[in-house]
C-alpha cells in the first residue's frame, strides 16, 4: 500500500482508539489519536484557566500551546500528560473544546499535516466526513451506550481512577454523543461511503478481523 488513509469514526467509548493502534500495528500504519489531541487542548485550558467563551483567549491559547505525541507519549509544551488527559474531568470538557470552530480548524490542518505522505489511521469523529473525506477506507464504528459505559468503568479501573459511578459514566456518555451528533462545528455523523460496525457483541480480535478485509481488498 502507498498513502493509504483510513478513517475510524463512531462515539466516545465505540473501541475506536483501541482497535485502530491494533490496525496501525497489524499493517504497519501510522496511528494518529485525534481525540487525545482534543484532550491536550482541554488539559491546557483547565491548566491555564482559559475563558473558552472568550475568542480572543481562545486565540492566544492555540498560539501558545505546542503539541506532540510520540507512540502512547502525550506532551503539552514539553509536559508529559499522558495520564492526565484521560480522566474524568477532562472528559467533561472535551466535547467543548471540539465544539469550538477555531480550535477544530487549527487541529484538523495538524492532523492533516501529520498524515500527509504516509500510510495512516486515524480515529475520530469527523475524520471521514471533514479531515480526509476522500479516506481510502472509512469505518464507522458504533456499541450501545451501555456496552460503552461499561468499557470506560472498566478503563477507568485499569487507571486507577474512581471518581464516578457506572450510572454517571453511562449518563456523561448520552449527554456527549448529544453534543457532537448536534454540534454546529463537525458533527459526529456517518459518511455516505462508510462501512458501520456494530461493536457491542464483539471481540477487539473479531473487530481487528473485520476491519483488515477491508484493508487487505485495498491492494487488490
Amino acid at each position: 500500500m502507498k498513502n493509504i488513509i483510513i478513517a475510524i469514526d463512531g462515539p466516545a467509548g465505540s473501541g475506536k482508539s483501541t482497535i485502530a493502534k491494533l490496525i496501525a500495528k497489524k499493517h504497519s500504519l501510522t496511528y494518529l489519536d485525534t481525540g487525545a489531541m482534543y484532550r491536550m487542548v482541554a488539559f491546557f485550558s483547565l491548566e491555564n484557566n482559559v475563558d473558552l467563551n472568550d475568542e480572543l483567549s481562545v486565540k492566544k491559547m492555540m498560539e501558545e500551546i505546542r503539541l506532540d505525541i510520540n507512540n502512547e507519549q502525550f506532551m503539552v509544551n514539553n509536559k508529559d500528560v499522558s495520564k492526565e488527559i484521560r480522566t474524568p474531568e477532562i472528559t467533561r470538557i472535551v466535547s467543548k473544546i471540539a465544539s469550538i470552530k477555531q480550535i477544530r480548524e487549527n487541529l484538523v490542518q495538524l492532523q492533516r499535516e501529520i498524515a500527509k505522505g504516509k500510510n495512516s489511521i486515524l480515529d475520530g469523529r469527523d475524520i471521514g466526513t471533514v479531515v480526509f473525506p476522500n479516506a481510502d477506507l472509512k469505518i464507522f464504528l458504533i456499541a450501545s451506550p451501555e456496552e460503552r459505559a461499561k468499557r470506560r468503568m472498566k478503563d477507568y479501573e485499569m487507571k486507577g481512577i474512581n471518581e464516578e459511578s457506572y450510572e454517571e459514566v453511562l449518563s456523561a456518555l448520552k449527554h456527549r454523543d448529544h453534543i457532537d451528533m448536534t454540534r454546529e462545528e463537525s458533527p459526529l455523523k456517518k459518511a455516505e461511503n462508510s462501512i458501520e460496525i456494530d461493536s457491542s457483541n464483539l471481540s477487539i480480535v473479531e473487530i481487528c478481523d473485520e476491519i483488515s478485509k477491508y484493508i487487505l481488498k485495498l491492494g487488490e
